[in-house]
């Protein structure tokens, strides 16, 4: 059966019960980490890329299988990108933690987390692995629970990336105070992605508030058309991913002037 976002959330709920065993250790190791800031990412003049360490996805399956975490990490680092986000989820995505902590220890620039987090457990994990920010998905959390998480998050010195789809999803993620807001444009119900309806929803975002465009962004083209929304960064995945010049790619993507005229 193809993989649903409450099919994702079951499993995810599975690893966060099985952490609950490993929290002393997971507090320990967070202890001895000190984030380097997300914020570091977010700023300047040009449309910062984030590129993604992904190896499959349940919408588009296997993407690059055999990555080197850590090498790729440094390839897009070469070519400009301005952080790295790494997919932890082991089942859907073909991630682990692991390759969180090679990748942060393989750059100098910031690294997010992108997983189905659900818990303080998991934001342990993300900071004692060397992560700068975790994503929070609107969609995958109560108001509530996204609250505390995002209370958490900060309280442990991690950015936090919140994630919305639609109109609603974004008045709850401006809500929680984010360091970031992230535009999908794929609808985590269907998987299908709509690159109009995110470009509609960017110019809703405060001007003060960073904007990242995720998903279905394959070209320099599609950033040119985020820019024009007023967005600040885009997060780029598959298509670096599998990119056989990884720098090249991510070197393509970069260099768009941001347009903050289309936004409140």
């Amino acid at each position: 059966m193809p993989a649903t976002l409450d099919s994702i959330l079951a499993v995810t709920r599975e690893r966060v019960a099985a952490l609950k065993a490993e929290a002393r250790t997971l507090e320990r190791r967070a202890a001895g980490r000190e984030p380097m800031p997300f914020a570091r990412a977010l700023g300047g003049t040009m449309v910062g890329v984030i590129a993604e360490v992904k190896r499959r996805s349940p919408s588009a399956g296997a993407i690059a299988l055999g990555l080197d975490p850590a090498a790729h990490a440094r390839a897009y680092a070469a070519g400009g990108a301005v952080a790295v986000s790494v997919l932890t989820d082991g089942p859907h995505f073909g991630g682990s933690l692991e390759d969180l902590e090679q990748v942060a220890a393989a750059v100098t620039i910031p690294v997010l987390r992108k997983d189905f987090i659900l818990d303080e457990l998991q934001l342990l994990e993300a900071r004692g692995a060397g992560a700068s920010a975790v994503l929070l998905i609107v969609r995958a959390l109560t108001p509530e629970r996204l609250r505390h998480l995002a209370r958490a998050a900060r309280d442990l010195a991690l950015g936090t990336l919140v994630e919305a789809h639609t109109a609603e999803e974004l008045d709850r993620a401006l809500s929680v105070e984010p360091t970031a807001v992230g535009i999908n444009s794929r609808d985590l119900s269907t998987f299908l992605v709509d690159l109009g309806a995110a470009e509609a929803l960017v110019p809703l975002v405060p001007a003060r508030i960073p904007t990242i465009a995720e998903s279905g962004i394959e070209n320099r083209a599609d950033v040119e058309r985020f820019a024009r929304a007023g967005t600040d960064l885009v997060l780029v995945g598959s298509s670096v991913a599998r990119a056989d010049d990884t720098a090249a790619s991510v070197r393509a993507l970069c260099g768009v002037p941001r347009t903050k005229g289309a936004r409140a």
